[in-house]
């Protein structure tokens, strides 16, 4: 069953569906990897588990969720990685979504997606599809996936058909220069908007500073180098969104998947809205629920934690977040105003 981990406490698409358990593209900068062993290659969720989703079937870490949520394919681990190919799990999913019509985003680095029967099946869905790809230079520490030069071509492949959106993600100042640069290709390729987002890292580098248990660039520096992209961006008339948790509502949508205007209902019951669109800082009846709850477990580990997801709902919970100083601080750099 599709899962909803820590994400919920800002991201407007919080479910995650995986096809694959662990990736084979090796990337250097996974943060996956800081979980757990990626390199054993498994079958993860099926059409059977999607389809209870669908229809309406929701697990414990998603009962606060009443309606058609965009699902966000491939949070954990690429759906179009080689082993795809043996298995093809993937495609069956694929069948599933265009049968059903059902929403999501999809997130990849490989160019298998704009192939054969996989591309004629994601012309028939009813999504977005996003491309993992900063720049040529990103090929060096992405040696398992497809090339940059690759993926673009598979973008631009299928932006005539569904929207696309490249990932930006991570970022790092370095490589300015190469972004800036491609989005001219982007451009040329029919992709409808970018989402950029810094690197995390595990221990200290140069220009970082320390950010909860990671070790980040800081804010004013990302956002100098977003202004220009933002900038670029809409001079061809391209979205840009931000993936920056601490840049968010420098985005054109606080939903920085890109879906605004598809007419899908994603989650606002988060801090980012908190924050910056309280309008729409709303609970649905299920969330108002004592099953609504179980989503934030991931996060509170200790008992009284514990305790205290067990007594309240998922608006209570979330609305005890957004009085937090202690999250709200790496939301809300000083240099940022609430909307």
């Amino acid at each position: 069953m599709p899962e909803c981990g820590s994400q919920i406490l800002i991201c407007d698409i919080p479910v995650r569906f995986d096809t694959y358990r662990g990736c084979s593209h090796g990337c250097a900068y996974c943060f996956v990897m800081r979980k757990t062993d990626i390199s054993d290659i498994s079958k993860g969720e099926g059409t059977e588990a999607l389809r209870n989703f669908i229809n309406g079937k929701r697990n414990a870490e998603c009962a606060w969720c009443d309606w058609d949520i965009p699902l966000h394919w491939g949070g954990m681990s690429d759906p179009f990685q080689p082993i795809e190919q043996k298995y093809r799990k993937s495609l069956e999913a694929l069948n599933v979504f265009a049968e059903t019509q059902y929403p999501f985003v999809v997130s990849t680095k490989n160019k298998l997606i704009a192939t054969g029967e996989y591309f004629e099946l994601i012309k028939k869905c009813n999504c977005v599809v996003q491309f993992s790809a900063v720049c040529s230079e990103y090929d060096k520490i992405e040696k398992g996936a497809s090339t940059f030069a690759e993926r673009l071509e598979a973008a631009k492949k299928i932006s005539p058909h569904r929207r696309v959106i490249i990932r930006v993600q991570p970022y790092m100042p370095g490589v300015f220069r190469d972004v800036l640069k491609s989005i001219d290709y982007l451009h040329e390729a029919g992709v409808y908007g970018v989402v950029l987002e810094g690197m995390k890292y595990f221990q200290k580098k140069e220009q970082t500073v320390k950010l909860g248990n990671d070790y980040v660039y800081p804010s004013d520096l990302l956002k100098k180098h977003f202004e220009i992209f933002r900038e670029k961006l809409h001079s061809k008339g391209m979205k840009f969104y931000s993936g920056e948790n601490r840049l968010r509502s420098m985005g054109d949508d606080l939903c920085c998947c890109g879906i605004d205007g598809l007419g899908w209902k994603a989650n606002t019951a988060n801090l980012n809205h908190y924050l910056f669109d309280r309008q729409n800082y709303r609970f649905t009846d299920s969330m108002r629920t004592a099953c609504g709850n179980h989503c934030f477990s991931s996060i509170n580990q200790d008992s009284k934690a514990k305790k205290i997801l067990n007594e309240n709902t998922f608006e209570k919970i979330m609305n005890l977040y957004a009085t937090s100083g202690k999250f709200l601080k790496v939301l809300l750099p000083k240099n940022i105003n609430r909307k």
